[in-house]
């Protein structure tokens, strides 16, 4: 019981301390000016009287220590929230004049309260210049009207925040009249029956030029894959056709010598007509890889008899080497796409299937060409074990890549459909685009 009255005590002493007001004082010393005042009179008269009015006085005093405690405990609580909102006001000033992003505060005419160092940087203009002019003043021409507009209708949304922009470029004006890239967000704040608003504020003039110059490096080094990939199918062509046309011709005039002197050999010479029988196998053979050679480079019959028939023959290949069925769907057999069109749909088919081959451990797959007025669709899907989505990404791995970058330079889309064990799905639209020979 000692210890609350000592706090209490303490707390009073506090409280007394720190009551600067003479009115608490008199209010407590006017009941017991009262008693010394009619203390004479008190004393002559009976002790009933005597005692009542010292009870009256007693709750007169009480009474008026109560409201004068209440009013120490007010004062005391009131000293400390306004010493507790300068210290907020302190941080928050702090926090203002030390952020790294520009701080702009706006009233309801759109007139600058607040500017913070940051802000000067940034714009090149000194608080003391900037306080009281139009925040428009801080932007180009074309836009201060929409930027006007903007903020009043988000003062009557009743949104705290946001950002501001949405999909469109924000651009700052500096002193010397440079225009630069921004990204803002604004709020608003009603004190006083006066409606602010405040805007941060980033510059990100140097993001916008490393984004810009990456892009350029994206489309140089894709206008690069692009070359190379049209040289290296100029030279495959090339090579096909020395190869079928040049090494065929030679390989036939040999076949024809080596059946000529055949007939020549006398039969009693068993052993020489066997050799040269096996020369002439070994000569077909070697028609025969020729061909198939010329064929991987560049199949023939895509440019003599199109695209639909070189992935019929694409496909059937397919299944005698790897044995696993082709189940194929053409929607117009008479294709007519120009040269670096049909090459690059026939390279994607050829290069789906061959990672089918190597990694999707498949025993069927369908292969669907879809070919109108709007777009072009190949549709590869197998019936395997699925891509698991590290494998996309595999460092070394360049067949999807290599899909993705024929398809861009196309204009198209490609898109994969995988569920582990439950095979894989590529999805490859092409728009039709016009020039570009139709059906």
């Amino acid at each position: 019981m000692i210890m609350p009255r000592l706090d209490a005590s303490g707390r009073l002493a506090r409280l007394v301390a720190g009551c600067k007001s003479p009115w608490p004082w008199i209010m407590l010393a006017l009941p017991l000016f009262g008693i010394l005042a009619n203390w004479q009179m008190l004393r002559e008269r009976t002790p009933l009287l005597l005692g009542t009015w010292l009870a009256l006085v007693l709750l007169l005093f009480s009474v008026t220590l109560a409201l004068v405690m209440t009013r120490l405990h007010a004062v005391a609580k009131a000293e400390s929230m306004t010493a507790a909102a300068r210290n907020s006001e302190a941080k928050y000033a702090g926090m203002i004049h030390s952020a790294m992003d520009a701080i702009i505060t706006i009233d309801d005419t759109q007139s600058i309260v607040l500017f913070n160092p940051a802000a000067e940087s940034m714009f090149g203009v000194p608080a003391a210049q900037a306080i009281g002019m139009p925040l428009t003043n801080l932007m180009p021409d074309r836009f201060r009207g929409t930027h006007y507009t903007y903020v009043e209708r988000f003062g009557q949304t009743g949104v705290t925040d946001r950002a501001m922009g949405g999909n469109s470029a924000i651009y700052g004006l500096r002193a010397d009249g440079e225009e630069f890239s921004i990204e803002a967000s604004i709020s608003q704040l009603v004190q006083d029956g006066r409606k602010f608003y405040t805007v941060i504020l980033r510059d990100i003039t140097r993001r916008k030029r490393a984004e810009q110059a990456l892009n350029e490096s994206h489309q140089r080094l894709r206008e690069l894959s692009a070359n190379l990939q049209r040289a290296r199918e100029d030279e495959k062509t090339r090579i096909a056709r020395e190869l079928h046309d040049d090494l065929g011709q030679r390989l036939t005039a040999l076949k024809m010598d080596v059946a000529t002197l055949q007939d020549d050999i006398p039969l009693e010479l068993a052993p020489l007509r066997r050799t040269t029988e096996g020369m002439n196998q070994l000569i077909d053979s070697t028609v025969a890889a020729v061909r198939r050679i010329a064929a991987d480079l560049r199949p023939v019959m895509l440019d003599d008899l199109g695209l639909a028939s070189a992935v019929e023959w694409l496909a059937s290949e397919f299944t005698r080497r790897h044995g696993i069925e082709v189940k194929l769907a053409i929607s117009d057999d008479d294709m007519d796409f120009d040269h670096a069109t049909a090459t690059a749909i026939y390279r994607l088919v050829q290069e789906a299937l061959t990672n089918v081959a190597r990694h999707a451990q498949a025993s069927a797959v369908s292969v669907t060409l879809v070919h109108d007025a709007a777009e072009n669709v190949i549709i590869i899907s197998d019936n395997g074990r699925g891509i698991c989505p590290e494998d996309e990404g595999k460092a070394g791995s360049f067949g999807l890549l290599g899909m993705k970058e024929r398809t861009h330079l196309l204009g198209g889309k490609m898109i994969i459909a995988s569920k582990p064990s439950e095979g894989t799905t590529i999805r490859i639209v092409i728009p039709q685009i016009p020039g570009r020979p139709g059906p």
